[in-house]
């Protein structure tokens, strides 16, 4: 990788503290029951999305999963708008009607959280089919865990990309975990990227909580789809540090497991390379920290749809 600039440190720990605020206000609406359905937080993961979001341009397309506001925040989505629509309101990005597993900022190029599992492949692979044909240099990424990478989705899409040459990188959050199964119990080959060898497309498996190799590899992929040469698969091992979602103990885990991957925690990680000073790190969490606390305000405030919305914005044969 070039050697890290100041400017590049500093956009990575904000982003990645960022999203890491964000998740623990979520949660905080969550507990006092002021969020409908479930929280599907993203700590833990950060650098993910973080890397790879910063390895794309204005642009290009994302298809998101159930834990995606770590790819809003990261593609710089508006967090007031983001916490809107999780809280139900009217001022969200889907004027509360999509909650946290449906947020979607076309303007972005954000084609939506999917709260089916495998769900936003067929969507992201379909974008990245009507690039093509446009003609157009755009290039998506679509992100899914390792659960989606056992769905049929996965491969009917990643064949028809890698047949047809698609602008498009598949990128696997493998946090062990598909809800409570432990992924190495269900796949033979516990590197889920060597499933491109199949496809005869690249494969990468990365260290997920390092963001400079996040941000190294995915961005090889973009410029590899950017100049026609198809797609790619990207696996980031990972680890939440939450439950699947806000009501789950984590008993299926074994002991000690999570605080051998909060060793490797991807802000821990970042800061101790030494890039950014003591000051500047905190400089960056005390301008986070008021963004954050203006979007809470603005969700907390903002009004819930009203009844007469109730039938509009549906598509109907």
């Amino acid at each position: 990788m070039a050697k890290m600039t100041k400017q590049r440190a500093k956009e990575f720990y904000a982003t990645m503290y960022k999203i890491r605020r964000f998740e623990e206000e979520v949660f905080e609406f969550y507990k006092l029951g002021q969020m409908a359905g479930l929280a599907h937080l993203y700590i833990g993961e950060e650098a993910v999305a973080a890397g790879a979001c910063a390895a794309i341009d204005k642009q290009d397309y994302i298809g998101s999963t159930h834990r995606g506001h770590g790819h809003l925040v990261a593609r710089g989505a508006d967090m007031g708008k983001m916490m809107a629509e999780i809280l139900g309101k009217a001022t969200g990005y889907s004027k509360g009607k999509g909650g946290s597993m449906h947020i979607m900022a076309m303007d972005l190029g954000i084609l939506g959280a999917n709260g089916i599992v495998g769900g936003g492949i067929p969507t992201a692979t379909g974008a990245a089919y009507s690039a093509k044909y446009r003609g157009t240099d755009q290039v998506t990424l679509c992100f899914f865990g390792d659960g989606a990478a056992n769905e049929g989705t996965f491969h009917e899409c990643i064949n028809m990309a890698a047949a047809w040459d698609l602008p498009i990188v598949y990128i696997i959050e493998n946090n062990l975990y598909g809800i409570t199964v432990d992924t190495r119990r269900v796949t033979k080959e516990h590197d889920l990227a060597k499933r491109a060898i199949g496809y005869g497309i690249p494969g990468y498996t990365i260290d997920g909580n390092d963001i400079e190799q996040v941000y190294e590899t995915v961005g090889k992929a973009v410029k590899d789809a950017r100049e026609g040469k198809g797609p790619a698969i990207v696996e980031c091992k990972t680890y939440r540090h939450h439950g699947h979602n806000g009501s789950d103990n984590c008993a299926y885990r074994p002991d000690g497991e999570l605080e051998e991957w909060k060793k490797k925690d991807p802000l821990k990680v970042f800061k101790d390379r030494g890039y950014l000073t003591d000051e500047e790190l905190k400089a960056i969490e005390k301008e986070v920290d008021a963004e954050i606390e203006k979007a809470c305000e603005f969700a907390a405030e903002s009004p819930y749809p009203d009844a007469s919305e109730l039938m509009t914005d549906i598509f109907v044969d």
